[in-house]
């Protein structure tokens, strides 16, 4: 069967929260967009469900905010961490001045779909769901779209920019052989749920001698996220669910009988294998790569998804009036966006990478017990925190807002 070709100005490769964002904002401009993604729908278990400031700035920015902030979701004013010896304040967000001193909680699902209904009450936004990009149309050494299948058969998509908007295992990425440099991360993490009593409070992290326990209150249930020394998944399944459910239990006792009862079965518990990376290059002629297609990071913060937020919002202000005169961006307007938003990165990296090596127990200290106490309570972060709880407000700054805000025109 031969492919069905559309046209177009941009393709965005990806309907996560930076291909949703951009895809929006793009069509905002009057750019013919379309959106590819590769799922029927956005329902998947254990993304990211935070939504900061700096996120729900751009809604109040482009007038949605109010209708946005009618779904339902939760709002953490603190992040606070419960270990043997008592509770740390990592980020005080009460402290940040403007309309949003707190953090939102809200399934990642109902930010997608909220961006996915508003794009398509613009003419120039177009979503194409269940279509799975393979592979990238060349001309020379440019860029001119993207081939992928669906379920009516093949599609090509030829466009002045492809946006590679598709993760950390990105498809496209790998089609355009882009350079990567990773760190080397401690951990991993396995997530799996546990149902959830209306009444029960949420400490959110739980710190103490070879652990580190955090749960998400999604309503109904618990989302939780045990973590791992890296490479020891295989040991940890070799030992049985009863040892998992022994060490969970061991942190939050009123747990003990739902684990018990709910979780009986390893395909219940994903395994994420923790990367933190970023492309040298984001860019070749007729393409750039955003969000995590560009860098991926740690769940530390919960940044992952702002920051994949904020490289829209970038992309899209600076190669939106390109677009729009019917102009193909030039390597050195992308290589525009990529030095604006390489700093950040970088920066949040870092520090997530400093702060798994303090926090998280490693693959030569399982009990994290090496040195007395919890990584936690040795952590020299937590020590400040303990010692100076002004430095609340700054961290709640640098998680909530990041390091350079992007802002629609």
């Amino acid at each position: 069967m031969p492919p069905t070709t559309t046209p177009g100005r941009c393709c965005v490769v990806g309907g996560g929260p930076a291909g949703m964002m951009a895809g929006l904002l793009l069509a905002r401009q009057g750019v013919e967009v379309t959106v590819l993604e590769k799922h029927g729908d956005f329902l998947r278990d254990f993304r990211g469900d935070t939504v900061h400031p700096s996120t729900l700035q751009v809604f109040e920015e482009l007038g949605m905010i109010d209708e946005f902030l009618r779904i339902k979701h939760s709002k953490v004013t603190t992040i606070r961490m419960e270990t043997p010896t008592g509770t740390t304040t990592f980020a005080d967000f009460s402290r940040l001045r403007g309309r949003f001193p707190y953090v939102a909680f809200m399934p990642q699902w109902d930010l997608l779909d909220f961006l996915a209904r508003k794009g398509r009450e613009l003419p120039a936004f177009r979503l194409v769901q269940n279509a799975e990009v393979t592979d990238l149309i060349r001309e020379g050494d440019q860029v001119r779209g993207v081939r992928a299948d669906t379920p009516d058969g093949p599609l090509e998509i030829r466009a002045d920019l492809v946006l590679a908007c598709d993760g950390r295992h990105s498809t496209v990425r790998r089609a355009a052989r882009l350079p990567l440099s990773a760190d080397e991360v401690p951990m991993d993490v396995l997530w799996f749920r546990v149902s959830r009593e209306p009444d029960e409070a949420d400490g959110l992290l739980h710190s103490g001698p070879g652990y580190l326990l955090i749960t998400i209150d999604r309503d109904e249930y618990w989302q939780v996220a045990y973590v791992i020394p890296r490479g020891t998944y295989d040991a940890v399944r070799a030992a049985g669910l009863d040892g998992l459910r022994d060490r969970v239990a061991a942190v939050r006792p009123g747990l003990a009988d739902r684990l018990e009862r709910e979780l009986t079965d390893w395909d219940q518990v994903k395994l994420l294998n923790v990367r933190v990376d970023r492309l040298r290059t984001w860019y070749r002629p007729g393409l750039l790569c955003i969000g995590d297609a560009a860098h991926a990071m740690s769940p530390a913060g919960g940044v992952g998804i702002n920051l994949a937020v904020q490289d829209a919002v970038a992309a899209a202000r600076m190669l939106g009036p390109v677009l729009r005169a019917g102009r193909t961006p030039t390597p050195r307007e992308l290589a525009a966006v990529q030095r604006r938003r390489m700093f950040p990165v970088k920066v949040v990296q870092a520090v997530q990478v400093r702060m798994m090596g303090d926090l998280y127990p490693r693959e030569d200290d399982p009990d994290g017990t090496r040195g007395g106490g919890s990584a936690l309570e040795r952590s020299p972060v937590a020590r400040m925190m303990r010692r100076f709880p002004f430095l609340t407000g700054w961290t709640a700054r640098f998680i909530g807002w990041g390091l350079r805000p992007e802002h629609v025109n």
